[in-house]
């Protein structure tokens, strides 16, 4: 059945509404065009009886301007024989109108007769011909009033064609329209109630029919999703829980990895880890040594004891899992058979069925592999192997760090040393060799006898002793002062009046100025150069006053000054014991500037200078 759509219907309606209402108009002008003609007959024809009378009375009286009056009388019968469609006027011709019409030519062709033979005109047959004009007039007006009828009673239809288009449009449209629209709301009402099983009636051929339709795909697509809502929730629910437990596992993993404080620790920490995110019953960590001959089990969990113990040590070549560095890239499953033909049986004695091994690479150099067990044949879903690589990715950073943390240790260690190295040979060191040499005095003096050479040198030794066991207490301060993170200036106050009370100098201490506190590390070099300069004070300057003067901005800057003998910087910048190079060191290693002011007999001002570079901002 061909398919009539909505517009189509209300356009045949309207057109059909619209030829009727055409129709009337046209017969009701065609009417109104007959009237106004008609109308203008009867003038006309009015006319002619007062010509008719005017030109008996002009005869009697034997006027002139008969042939004037004759010519109005034959116009004017032309006229309405004729008509004239530009006024308009035109004698609505019927039988009774024809023949009036000729009764009163008639009578006129025998008044004209004899008014041109210059005769008197009968007032009888004037008479009889004005009484045929009034029966001409009146079979017109006959007609008019026909016609006037006629307009009324299209008028009427017009009414009533206009009443019953109102209404038939309005029972189109609620038949059309309104109707199948409350049907669908009330329809989508229902659905919207959550009953799914509505249904519209979708016969219809327009597009009411096609909404309907798309209704009912609709609704039942609903009607689908809604019985199977439930079951994707709890599929959507499982997943998402699956994801978290997941990511808590290697939330877990990454502070397992962060705490470890040995390879061992970090190996169980992981194997744990791996077992719980893969859903194993067994994982086991091993190192490969730099030959990729040998897999030392670094940890396990969930390994029977017995196969622990007898793989603890394992030759690559001895078992599918190990393979020598370089031979795999990738994860791969391995399946178990029960009895071994070939390489280590434990796996198939302790009930596994598959085993799983990824192989943990660092930079491109293979350290080791994580094996991952199950009691039944599985192959590990692209899920899974992509966990367990992030996971073997995690301990490859957790051995590298437990390796970068043991030679950061063994880097500060080696620093200290070197560091109190440098501080007893600067300080110790040359005090006992000058006692080694004095040693050596005192015993060719008691070879020679000589008494008072020998009491002064065993004077010198124990000057030297005193001097040698200061130097000791100094270095024991240098190495117990700790600084404060926040401000460095109560660490100088604490050194500044541990040196006051040691050497019963007088001592101040000036801080002006705000600026950021100074790094950690830059503290310590900077607390170390103001003691080495405060030493050198105690055992060189002989002073009596000393000044520490701290200010601070975004460079920082600190000046050692007394009032002792001072020296000459140009001449003794190369002995030790002034300590200008250990100061000197120590500032290059925090970017600083290490200054001396002095001149002999006039004091002594040291300048250390951190630059703004080394302030974090």
């Amino acid at each position: 059945m061909p398919t009539r759509t909505l517009a189509s219907k209300l356009v045949a309606t309207g057109a059909a509404f619209l030829s009727v209402a055409l129709l009337s108009i046209a017969l009701t002008l065609w009417v109104t065009w007959q009237l106004e003609g008609g109308a203008a007959a009867v003038n006309e024809a009015g006319r002619l009886r007062m010509m008719s009378w005017r030109l008996a009375a002009e005869s009697t009286a034997h006027s002139a301007p008969l042939a004037a009056r004759i010519d109005q009388m034959d116009s004017t019968l032309a006229l309405l024989r004729h008509g004239d469609p530009a006024r308009p006027l035109f004698v609505p011709w019927h039988r009774e109108v024809h023949e009036a019409f000729a009764a009163v030519q008639g009578d006129w062709t025998g008044v004209r007769a004899a008014v041109l033979r210059h005769e008197v005109a009968d007032f009888g047959q004037v008479a009889r011909m004005v009484e045929h004009v009034d029966v001409f007039v009146s079979t017109i007006e006959e007609r008019l009033s026909f016609w006037t009828s006629l307009q009324r009673g299209f008028q009427l239809t017009m009414i009533g064609l206009a009443v019953a288009g109102a209404v038939l449009m309005l029972y189109a449209s609620h038949l059309l329209v309104l109707d199948p629209l409350k049907r669908l709301a009330a329809a989508v009402d229902r659905v919207r109630a959550g009953d799914f099983e509505t249904r519209v009636d979708d016969s219809r051929q327009d597009e009411f029919g096609q909404l309907a339709g798309g209704f009912n795909a609709m609704a039942a697509r609903l009607q689908a999703l809604y019985r199977s809502l439930e079951s994707r929730i709890e599929e959507k629910t499982a997943s998402l829980e699956q994801k978290r437990e997941r990511l808590a596992g290697l939330y877990e993993l990454s502070n397992v990895v962060a705490g470890a404080e040995d390879l061992p620790s970090l190996a169980r920490g992981v194997a744990r880890q791996a077992r719980s995110l893969a859903r194993a019953d067994a994982v086991a960590v091993r190192w490969v040594g730099e030959a990729g001959e040998r897999f030392v089990l670094l940890g396990h969990d969930g390994l029977p004891p017995a196969m622990a113990e007898a793989e603890h040590c394992i030759a690559s070549k001895d078992c599918h899992c190990g393979l020598p560095a370089g031979a795999a890239a990738a994860p791969r499953a391995i399946a178990i058979h029960p009895v071994a033909t070939a390489g280590l049986p434990h796996c198939g004695q302790a009930g596994f069925a598959t085993v799983m091994t990824v192989p943990v690479r660092l930079h491109q150099r293979l350290l080791g592999e994580i094996d991952c067990f199950w009691r039944e044949p599985i192959e590990p879903a692209q899920e899974i192997r992509s966990l367990l690589e992030m996971v073997a990715s995690h301990l490859a950073g957790g051995i590298e760090s437990l390796r970068v943390s043991a030679a950061e240790k063994e880097a500060a260690i080696a620093a200290e040393r070197t560091l109190l190295a440098r501080e007893l040979h600067d300080s110790i060191a040359q005090s006992l060799a000058f006692l080694k040499i004095q040693v050596q005095l005192l015993r060719g003096a008691r070879r020679k006898g000589d008494e008072a050479a020998a009491e002064r040198i065993v004077d010198e030794l124990d000057t030297g002793v005193r001097e040698c066991y200061g130097d000791v207490r100094e270095l024991l301060l240098h190495f117990r002062t700790r600084t404060d993170v926040e401000d460095i200036a109560q660490a100088l106050a604490t050194t500044l009046q541990k040196f006051r009370h040691q050497t019963g100098m007088d001592a101040t201490l000036q801080v002006d100025g705000d600026g950021i506190p100074l790094p950690q590390d830059v503290q310590v070099q900077v607390l170390h150069v103001v003691q080495e300069a405060l030493w050198n004070v105690r055992k060189h300057a002989h002073a009596t006053h000393v000044r520490l003067k701290i200010h601070r901005g975004p460079g920082w800057r600190f000046e050692v000054e007394d009032d002792g003998q001072g020296f000459d910087p140009e001449a003794d910048a190369g002995e030790g014991h002034v300590g200008l190079r250990i100061m000197r060191e120590r500032a290059s290693r925090i970017g600083a500037q290490v200054q001396w002011q002095s001149a002999p007999g006039q004091g002594t001002r040291v300048v250390l200078s951190v630059e703004p570079e080394a302030v974090p901002a």
